[in-house]
């Protein structure tokens, strides 16, 4: 083993090689070239991922963690637990308040019914009293299906469209049309930065 420091620029003049013989100068010049062909590798991979744009794969991942974000709250809060704060996580994790305008339109709103900021958007899932808001996340779900019609993607945007479907206390589900806008923070992690929701048209009897 060559006990000598490690240290380099990239020009290949060394910190501490001058004290080692013929063949550890070899082999610690060929440790050195093959950790910057590592590195550089490692670099361009990354950049190819996030040339790449979103994929329809990150946007399924991202409708599942969304489903199973909403199923955390309600358990939280049936167990007594601190559901404001796994609720603020949930919208802090997956929507782009702080980062772009949000659009959100709920599914359970009338009178206030573009939620454009973070306080609005957590009154929606947990309720606030004396508001229309009775708290979505926190009506005992324990499932959320997803049934996409379509999916569409692009280097820093994408959108989805279709149904949902959440699992009451009961087992019964209630389906519910949606559409979804998700845009990529610095970090190539999506954020939503649309969500629309309704429920089906029921014409008159």
């Amino acid at each position: 083993m060559v006990n000598a420091p490690i240290a380099a620029d990239w020009t290949g003049a060394t910190v501490g090689r001058g004290s080692m013989n013929a063949p550890q100068k070899k082999r610690f010049d060929m440790i050195v070239r093959t950790a910057f062909v590592t590195i550089v590798g490692m670099t361009f991979s990354v950049s190819t991922a996030f040339a790449g744009g979103i994929t329809e794969e990150a946007i399924i991942a991202a409708q599942t963690e969304w489903g199973e974000g909403i199923v955390a709250i309600a358990q939280t809060h049936a167990e007594g637990g601190d559901f404001a704060a796994r609720a603020t996580d949930h919208i802090n994790d997956l929507y782009a308040y702080g980062l772009t305008d949000v659009m959100f339109k709920p599914t359970l709103a009338a009178e206030d019914q573009f939620r454009e900021t973070f306080d609005e958007a957590l009154s929606y899932f947990i309720g606030t009293e004396g508001s229309e808001d009775t708290g979505f996340a926190i009506k005992g779900w324990t499932n959320v299906r997803w049934e996409n019609n379509g999916i569409f993607t692009s280097d820093d945007a994408a959108t989805a469209m279709g149904n949902y479907y959440f699992t009451g206390p009961d087992g019964a589900e209630t389906k519910v049309e949606y559409s979804f806008g998700y845009v990529q923070d610095e970090n190539g992690d999506l954020k939503i930065n649309l969500h629309h929701s309704s429920l089906p048209y029921a014409p008159a009897s």
